[in-house]
Formats: C-alpha cells, structure tokens, sequence
C-alpha cells in the first residue's frame, strides 16, 4: 500500500498519540481504515453508527465519516468539527457523495484506493499536531575539510540551547558519523542503517524517540558497518517525518551529491555553502555551488578565516555569485575541546557567536521562515 512504512524499525503504532475518530458500520471500509492508521502510526477510537461517549466529537484530532454513515451523521451530530471531518467512500462514480459531503460538512472527501495516500498523510498530520514545518537548513563544504561538518553540529546545538525542538541529519555517508563529533557514537539509539527500508510515510514522533539525544538534540547519524548509502525513498521520507515536527532541521550534505543527498536539497529551506578564505578553496566552491544552485533556489557562503589580502568574505561572495551569510574567524580552542568530547559551538567562542547570530537573523527577516 502507498504510504506505508516498509522498515523494521519501531514501533508502528504510537500508543500514546490520540487517534482519528472512525465513524462506520461497513467492516470493510473498517478493516481499510484501521489498516491506514496503523500505516500513520496511530490507533484510532472506532464508533458504529455514533459514537456513545460525550464529547468524543470535539476531542477526535480528525473525524472519519464512514459514507454508510454520512447521513445519520448529519442529521444527529450537533457541534461536529466540521474542519476535522472528512467523508470517506469507494465509488468514485458515485456523484451523491460530494452532496453528501455538502450535507456533512465535510472539508474533504477520500476515495478508496485512489486517495490512500492522502488520507494517510492527513490522519499522520492531524495527529502529530501538523503546524509549520522545520526551517530546514543544509551545510556543505566549498571544498574537503572546509568546516562543513563542524558547522553543522554547531549550528544544531546552538538552536537547541534555545530549547528549539533540533533534528541534526548527518546526510553525508563518507564523513564518519557525527556521533563521533558530540562524543556520542555509543549512545543508544537507531542510525541510518535502521532507516535504509522506510518508504512513503515515517511517523514523526516515533522517528524522533528513535534517534539518539546528545546535548538535547535528536542526532541521525551513520554507524561503522558497511551500509554507505540509503536509497533516495528513505532520505525523503525520513527528513519528511523530521521536518513535520517543526523547529529546526540541520543536514550535514556531502559535497560530491548522491541521488540520497539530491532528495535532501529538494526539503532545504536554504543552503550554506562553507568556503576557507583560500583561492583554490574559492575555485573548487564554484563547482560545489554550481550543482547546488540547480536545485536549491536559496544558497549562501560561509566565508571562514582568517581573511586577507583582498579576499574577504565580501569578494568571496562576488566571486561566487552568492549571499555571503557571514565570516567565521577560527576557534583556535575547537581541538582541545572535541577531543574533550564537547560538540562544536557548545562553548563560547566565534563558533557559538556566528549560529546564535545566524539563528537570530533568519527568524528576525524571515528569510529562512518561522520557527
């Protein structure tokens, strides 16, 4: 079925989410529906005709209207959510139910199986609390060892310090593994391997439990067996289930792009592109922006120092033909500090300032979206 998730990771329904309300009395259409909430992730309360407990209506994130049922609902249901119903039927020639939907009220109409899909997503969305996805950021170097990685981490830890809900998404399968970055790399929790299945929908909760918290936030990162690539379904969906829970979203990128990384820059809000104050880093960052440019409509630079001699953050930017979304001077501090099992940008230092100034100016112009 489309929408549903092919992986072994846990667990398929979240038990401690409310559920779609279910208004039938044809098992049939009960059997389908209760197999596409499992499909989203939920258990769904189940009424037969209408249901007996007393403000069962308003307390449904989403009501599902049986059409067996649509008439005797609209005739006996007083104060239903109109905007959280939908009217679910088969025949898809049948033109009586959209004027069954008019007489319900209902603000949509799903027909099985043509609209699985959609249903599935909207029974995932009114259950996780749908509201404005992440601002979705990715970071790639302008050439190897420009400070992307670091970036990233930093990036994340200084938007959860705010106590911003933070998605850290290492996308990049050849970089070691973040883990390794914030000292975490025998913390319980699941990595890329355990997502290399998924299909269509991940349920964003239970994604978001599954994952390692370091410095109180959620870190996907890559383990050290063999698995060097997830297919480009499992990137999508699993930055999908990231992003619906709102907040923030940091993905590390590779910079030669698979077609993995390429379903990642489709979900960014904006890129940075990190170049060393350097002419040879400024030439290979030209190739890097070239093919990012193509599919992501918002990218920056990153200008690291130390700048000089005429090639500063600004005529980096020239140079390049992109923003410039800031300099960031060394941290002559960060090796003694990663070593000590401190992430980047934990400590104060250039490497803090820069996010928490970046994090500020994104939110304040909107430029990257509400957070």
């Amino acid at each position: 079925m489309a929408g549903s998730s092919a992986s072994d990771w846990p667990p398929a329904a979240e038990r401690g989410r409310a559920g779609p309300l279910v208004v039938t009395e044809d098992e049939a259409l009960l059997d389908d529906l209760l197999r596409l909430c499992a499909a989203a992730g939920v258990v769904p309360e189940v009424a037969s005709g209408l249901p007996g407990r007393r403000g069962a209506w308003e307390r449904a994130p989403l009501i599902l209207v049986g059409d067996d049922c649509a008439a005797r609902v609209a005739r006996a249901a007083s104060g239903l959510p109109k905007e959280r119903t939908v009217l679910v039927g088969r025949e898809a020639g049948d033109p009586g139910i959209w004027r069954r939907a008019v007489e319900l009220g209902a603000r949509g109409v799903a027909l099985l199986p043509e609209h699985e899909t959609w249903l599935v997503d909207r029974i995932a969305d009114a259950t996780e609390g749908a509201g404005r996805p992440a601002l979705t950021v990715g970071v790639i170097g302008g050439r190897g060892g420009a400070g992307a990685s670091t970036l990233a981490c930093a990036l994340a830890v200084s938007s959860a310090r705010v106590e911003r809900r933070t998605v850290l998404i290492d996308a990049d399968p050849l970089g070691g593994g973040l883990d390794v970055l914030f000292g975490g790399e025998k913390s319980e929790g699941l990595r890329w391997p355990a997502f290399a299945d998924s299909r269509g929908r991940v349920a964003g909760q239970a994604l978001e439990e599954a994952l390692p918290e370091l410095h109180s936030l959620r870190l996907l990162s890559w383990d050290r067996s063999m698995c060097a690539s997830v297919p480009p379904d499992a990137m999508r969906a699993v930055l999908a289930a990231a992003r619906r829970r709102g907040g923030a979203v940091v993905v590390d990128l590779p910079r030669r792009l698979d077609d993995a990384a390429v379903e990642a820059l489709g979900q960014l809000d904006m890129g940075l592109l990190v170049v060393p104050s350097e002419l040879r880093a400024v030439v290979a960052a030209q190739r890097v922006a070239s093919t990012v440019g193509a599919v992501l409509g918002d990218l920056r630079t990153v200008v690291r120092g130390p700048c000089g001699a005429g090639l500063d953050g600004e005529e980096i930017a020239r140079l390049l033909g992109l923003p410039l979304a800031g300099e960031l001077p060394q941290e002559p501090g960060l090796p003694v500090a990663l070593s000590a099992g401190r992430p980047p940008g934990a400590a104060r230092g250039p490497l803090a300032e820069f996010c928490t100034e970046f994090w500020a100016q994104v939110t304040a112009d909107g430029s990257g979206g509400p957070l």
